[in-house]
C-alpha cells in the first residue's frame, strides 16, 4: 500500500508540473486584467477567457449614448451563448458624468444596463488603462471617440475594433461574432 501512495504521490506531482504551464496560460494576455464595477465589485477579466467579448468605450452625455440600448439586447440575447458586453466609462472627450455612481444610476435608470460596467477612466493615449492599450494594440487602431467598439474572439488573441458609427447589432459586428457563439 506504501508503495502505491508513494507512486501515486509521485504521479500527482508529475501530472502537477506538467499541467502547470497549461494552467498557467489559461487565461490570455490581453484579458489578465482586474477592474473594479461601477458598484465597487471586482472584476477579474480572466473569468472571460474563452468567451467572445465586446468592449466600449461609453459615455453618458454622447449622441452614441442610445447605443447602450442595443448593448444591452446584445447582452441579453446572447449571454447564454457565451457573449459577454463590457462598457468602460471614460471622460477622454469631455461627455461623461462625474462620479461613478452617478454612471451607474443614468445607465440602469435610463438603459436598463445589466451587463458589466466598469469603473470610469481612460481609453486612449497614454492616460488609457492597460487593458485599452492592448486592445488598440492588437486592432492597430485606438478609440477615436466615444463608443468604439472591439470584439474579442474567445482565443483571447483575435481583436476585431468597429468605430463609434457602427451599430452594435450592426452586419459588420454580428458577422464576426454569430461564428463565435456557443451553439
Amino acid at each position: 500500500m506504501k508503495l502505491f501512495y508513494c507512486f501515486g504521490s509521485r504521479l500527482a506531482a508529475a501530472l502537477a508540473l506538467t499541467l502547470l504551464p497549461v494552467l498557467a496560460q489559461a487565461c490570455p494576455d490581453l484579458l489578465d486584467h482586474r477592474y473594479i464595477s461601477l458598484q465597487g465589485k471586482p472584476v477579474n477579466l480572466c473569468d472571460y477567457a474563452g468567451r467572445p467579448v465586446l468592449v466600449v468605450n461609453t459615455a453618458s452625455k454622447c449622441g452614441y449614448t442610445p447605443q447602450f440600448e442595443k448593448l444591452e439586447v446584445l447582452h441579453q440575447r446572447y449571454q447564454g451563448r457565451g457573449l459577454v458586453v463590457l462598457g468602460f466609462p471614460s471622460n477622454d472627450f469631455n461627455q461623461e458624468l462625474a462620479t461613478n455612481q452617478e454612471i451607474a444610476r443614468f445607465c440602469k435608470l435610463t438603459y436598463f444596463v445589466e451587463f458589466p460596467m466598469l469603473e470610469q477612466g481612460s481609453v486612449t493615449g497614454s492616460r488609457a488603462n492597460a487593458f485599452f492599450k492592448r486592445l488598440a494594440a492588437a486592432a492597430g487602431a485606438a478609440p477615436q471617440w466615444n463608443f468604439h467598439k472591439y470584439l474579442v474572439a474567445p482565443d483571447g488573441r483575435t481583436v476585431y475594433s468597429f468605430g463609434s458609427e457602427v451599430e452594435p447589432d450592426s452586419r459588420e459586428i454580428m458577422g464576426r461574432l454569430t461564428p463565435m457563439l456557443i451553439k
